[in-house]
């Protein structure tokens, strides 16, 4: 069964009750038919065939689907939005009510957030983006010291990597303490106990390491550039 939209790759789930029509409706499919749906992240139509697989066409490229045309008979559309300029932030965190908080806690404070579940994922989607911000959840690889995705941050680029506000999430840590956010190579940690109040602490933490930092990382991109 198809679990990826082949138009924007993101992830498709379904409950337990949409996977089974999804299942009837496979089965009552006829041969050489095409069923429909629409991807929750996009709203792209994908066509799926009895398998339950997006074919592709001879040459192997999908093409885009047709254009979504509800607003047509609803008589209202939204504009879109630029969105240039709206700084980006990943979470890698496993799919729980402690990652909605912790997403709307992000986007509180005006970022854009896109989520990740695995490490392969979110290094996959820091190799074209260039995000502001990284939350991670320290214990979902095992130990962070051994995390795939933690070395990657450690170890990347400072001309990257000073650009990235780095926050540790785990049970094991005491929030806002700063030395213990530098001996991890992040710029803040937080406690699952304080997660309830995360937008405080970015309303907080984040001002401050862009007034202590901003003036910094400006000189040095302009000395880059000359």
């Amino acid at each position: 069964m198809m679990n990826q939209c082949p138009h924007c790759q993101g992830n498709i789930r379904f409950n337990p009750e949409q996977q089974g029509k999804l299942e009837q409706a496979l089965a009552n499919l006829e041969p050489e038919k095409l069923l429909t749906l629409k991807c929750p992240h996009c709203q792209t139509a994908i066509k799926i065939d009895k398998n339950g697989q997006a074919p592709a066409p001879d040459n192997g490229v999908l093409p885009p689907g047709p254009p979504n045309l509800d607003w047509l008979t609803s008589g209202v559309f939204q504009a879109e939005e630029k969105v240039e300029d709206v700084p980006m932030a990943l979470v890698l965190y496993q799919p729980s009510a402690f990652c909605d908080t912790i997403c709307s806690a992000v986007e509180s404070v005006g970022y854009q957030v896109v989520r990740a579940e695995t490490a392969q994922e979110a290094i996959e989607r820091m190799r074209f983006v260039n995000f502001s911000c990284v939350v991670y959840q320290a214990d979902l690889e095992g130990s962070l010291e051994q995390s795939p995705f933690h070395r990657y941050l450690s170890k990347m680029p400072m001309e990257r990597r000073r650009y990235i506000f780095y926050i540790l999430v785990g049970p094991v840590f005491h929030t806002l303490y700063n030395l213990e956010a530098m001996a991890h190579s992040a710029n803040l940690t937080v406690n699952l106990n304080d997660i309830k109040h995360l937008d405080v602490i970015l309303h907080k933490t984040i001002p401050d390491y862009e007034e202590l930092f901003g003036p910094m990382m400006e000189e040095l991109g302009a000395y880059g550039k000359r």
